[in-house]
């Protein structure tokens, strides 16, 4: 179900509860875990973990008119952080720059605007929106390899407690990326998912310091893991993942991030097995040489990849 309010009729949420979710509060970046309770409005039990909701910030923009929605991905499980489907979540980073042309102050309208919230404060929200970034019908029926960076995390977060409920029926590997290990989100719950859950394999990938939870080089982005997997060898690394006819793979976070994955597939992975997660023409050539033009032209992901950058 999809777009149950919209901006011309918003549903009114409440802040629950907000928290920041970097490792350490002297991450690069400020990224706080926001919770929204829309019980009694049309969202409630109506989204699902993958999904997407909308946030209408108050107040106009430079030219008079109102602020336009931003969407947020949606962080919780499919029976929302209460359990009933009454409170979602998201994982908002505060977007703080400065303009290029006369050196002033940017703030992010919306990011900035979730991030002050308090608890108790109501927020205008609209939504769910999405369609194919989520787990299939049958859960079970499949496994699953998450590669996220930054807030990328969230739809992640929400698919891994599906899978909880349904008592982690599948094999799922999730490779997060992050600069510095104090920027890993969520890290203590997911560490604990993993010790808790058989079937889950939490990885880690810096790519501004030295490996110091997973072993590995100087530095890696989340594609590297293909080369670098701290369970190279077992039954459950990503390399044996990838050759289940079973294993679907999820890619959430920064633009670009899909590019070095594919790459990383190219090169890890036979021909016949690279088919069944890419389709490759002919004229495509090195991978190295591969651009994100490329991308649903010569380089064309199957039913069995599921992506989305910003």
């Amino acid at each position: 179900m999809q777009n149950l309010a919209t901006p011309s009729t918003p549903a009114t949420g409440t802040v629950r509860a907000t928290r920041i979710c970097t490792r350490s509060k002297k991450a690069a970046g400020w990224v706080r875990h926001v919770e929204i309770d829309v019980s009694g409005t049309p969202l409630a039990g109506r989204f699902r973990a993958g999904q997407s909701f909308g946030v209408l910030p108050p107040g106009e923009g430079a030219r008079g008119k109102p602020h336009k929605l931003r969407l947020y991905s949606i962080a919780s499980p499919t029976a929302g952080e209460d359990g009933e489907g009454g409170v979602l979540a998201t994982t908002v980073k505060r977007l703080i720059d400065e303009h290029w042309d006369d050196h002033t102050l940017y703030r992010g309208v919306a990011s900035n605007y979730l991030c002050d919230l308090k608890e108790g404060d109501e927020v205008a929200v609209t939504g769910p929106a999405g369609k194919r970034f989520l787990l299939p019908g049958d859960a079970a029926a499949h496994d699953y390899v998450f590669f996220a960076t930054g807030t990328g995390i969230a739809p992640f977060r929400g698919m891994l407690g599906d899978l909880v409920a349904g008592g982690f029926p599948s094999r799922a590997t999730l490779v997060m990326g992050a600069p510095y290990e104090s920027d890993l989100l969520y890290h203590d719950e997911l560490t604990a998912l993993s010790s808790e859950q058989a079937g889950f394999r939490y990885v880690t990938a810096l790519s501004r310091q030295p490996q110091t939870i997973h072993e590995g080089p100087a530095s890696l982005y989340v594609q590297d893991r293909l080369l670098h997997d701290p369970h190279a060898g077992h039954a459950d690394s990503l390399s044996n993942m990838l050759k289940s006819p079973r294993t679907l793979v999820y890619v959430c976070g920064i633009a670009g991030m899909e590019l070095g994955i594919f790459r990383r597939l190219a090169e890890t992975l036979p021909p016949e097995q690279l088919a069944e997660y890419l389709e490759v023409s002919p004229e495509a050539g090195d991978p190295e040489a591969w651009t994100r033009r490329m991308i649903n032209r010569q380089i064309k992901p199957t039913k069995r990849v599921f992506l989305e950058v910003y």
